[in-house]
């Protein structure tokens, strides 16, 4: 058997810096009989847990190659999870300690109570939580950290107004905050994100004029209300003359101008950052990545994915959908393709960017084999409301209406969701394109809301396809009462009358396009000049 000294170990570990670094440290404490050491496997365990550089998939499975006993190595564990897109596995294994009565400190509870309030943020398809559900969990919770006196503990404090304040129950978070012996800066920022989150920016202010000290969290903390509230000006002047910077503020301002479009500032102010010695960090990327895909800006985004396979940084969770996404909207399929194929852990978003994807880009057998391969996949990933919709698209664009119709049925009676417009939408789309023109229309009339524009366009587009004059007719007139109509509308229900030969409407309806003054639009294409 191989002999190493463990002080010797453990400095190795120290020093640990890839993936690969860490397969090779695995071979050399398995061949020297130190894999079961504690210090050691809870030093692996934390560098691939945590660090950007690490691996959640390689981390679990070496824990699961371990007693799972050691509460430290548990507490890594759940910290990881509640910081990733999969935070109910976080609670699961904080359930597993207490079944197993693995003993917890007051490491475990803030980490628990942090997984709990990001279960709802993250919002995962294959788990059906509501509010209530967590907040159950958060109480439950409660009651344990009271029973053992940890419910003083200020980190822990946070935890449960940052818990509380996510479920809807600001006056349970306010009753927390206001029985706190010790409020740090943080816990007054916690509480005012809080009422800034329901709009209550008389609370919020209130608080702000009562706390002791600011930090740049707090300057943060107003970036992003101003960003919620759409003033992106008083937000880029607050950027501006706020004391002191972080990666925070950077994201908040780059998100802000996503969230306008304003997708050519965003990139300025990356490149801005960079030029700044500030490191970008996944929420960046993916703010940036966002930008990328909208504006076609393939370089940029490929610059940034190059860079992160240099540093060997680890691209999980919503990072690698923006990855997808990106190269999927600036149609490199392969590109997107291979990022996803190279995910070990796959969330339902990210099965969901590649479906659509697909399925957007008419590549629709492969759409629907993808979906196929989700259902049957080890991750557990469940069909949500996004996922339908790319299968439907897919369907749509292949003409595969009986399918169509059993991915529609299925979505309702087997996973319980409720179709929404989207999904109605393509599913009028499907039959409009097949020609069952009437089916399309009585989906539209017998919906549980009302038609928006969108599916009476669409199926007056079908009309002149498939030369149903009396629906378009009626599909035109029921444009014209929801929005001023457009000149295509005139245009094409003046071109369904023309190759019906009725030139009196052909005449009546250009007659009514101009005298509502509604000018024909010239025709246009973008193209991309290197």
């Amino acid at each position: 058997m191989l002999t190493i000294r463990v002080p010797d170990l453990l400095s190795k570990l120290q020093q640990l810096s890839s993936v690969k670094e860490v397969e090779q440290t695995q071979c050399l404490i398995t061949k020297s009989g130190l894999f079961n050491h504690p210090f050691v496997i809870s030093k692996i365990i934390s560098f691939l847990s945590l660090s950007p550089l690490g691996s959640l998939v390689y981390a679990q499975a070496i824990f699961e190659d371990t007693a799972m006993d050691n509460p430290f190595v548990c507490n890594t564990m759940i910290r990881a999870y509640a910081k990733s897109v999969f935070p109910i596995k976080a609670i699961y294994l904080y359930n597993f300690m207490h079944r197993k009565d693995i003993k917890s400190d007051h490491f475990t509870y803030p980490f628990g109570l942090k997984a709990c309030a990001r279960v709802l943020w993250c919002n995962e398809g294959d788990i059906k939580c509501t509010q209530l559900d967590i907040a159950c969990k958060g109480a439950e919770i409660h009651c344990r950290l009271f029973r053992l006196g940890l419910d003083q503990d200020c980190f822990i404090q946070n935890s449960l107004v940052y818990l509380y304040s996510q479920c809807g129950f600001l006056d349970l978070a306010r009753c927390v905050f206001d029985e706190m012996t010790e409020k740090t800066i943080t816990s007054w920022n916690v509480m005012i994100s809080a009422y800034d989150q329901i709009n209550d920016f008389d609370s919020a202010d209130s608080l702000i004029g009562s706390m002791p000290g600011k930090n740049v969290v707090s300057w943060n903390m107003l970036i992003a209300r101003y960003i919620r509230l759409g003033k992106i000006e008083d937000a880029k002047v607050v950027f501006q003359e706020m004391p002191e910077r972080d990666a925070v503020s950077w994201n908040s301002m780059i998100a802000g101008y996503v969230q306008i479009k304003d997708y050519a500032r965003a990139l300025a102010l990356f490149r801005e950052m960079e030029i700044a010695n500030v490191e970008a960090t996944d929420i960046t990327l993916i703010s940036v990545l966002g930008a990328c895909a909208e504006t076609g800006a393939l370089e940029i985004g490929r610059k940034i994915h190059l860079s992160l396979k240099q540093r060997e940084y680890k691209i999980e969770g919503y990072l690698s959908n923006a990855l997808v996404d990106m190269y999927a909207k600036c149609g490199h399929l392969n590109l997107a393709w291979e990022v996803f194929s190279e995910l070990k852990m796959k969330h339902i978003s990210c099965w969901n960017a590649m479906i659509v994807s697909l399925a957007v880009h008419g590549y629709c057998e492969e759409a629907l084999r993808l979906f196929s391969t989700m259902e049957m996949s080890v991750d557990g990933a469940r069909p949500n409301r996004v996922t339908f919709i790319g299968v439907l698209i897919a369907c749509s664009h292949k003409g595969l209406v009986d399918e169509g119709r059993t991915f529609f049925n299925r979505m309702v009676n087997e996973y319980k969701i409720m179709p929404d417009i989207k999904h109605y939408g393509c599913m009028v789309d499907l039959l409009s394109r097949c020609g069952l023109l009437k089916e399309a229309h009585h989906m539209i009339k017998t919906m549980p809301f009302e038609a928006n524009s969108v599916l009476w366009r669409t199926l007056l587009g079908a009309c002149r396809v498939h030369h149903h004059v009396d629906l378009a007719e009626e599909s035109f007139q029921q444009l014209g009462k929801m929005e001023p109509l457009r000149d295509g509308d005139y245009v094409l229900l003046s071109n369904i009358y023309a190759e019906a030969q009725r030139w009196n409407d052909v005449e009546r309806v250009r007659s009514e396009m101009i005298g509502s003054g509604v000018p024909k639009k010239p025709g246009s294409s973008h193209i991309g000049i290197r």
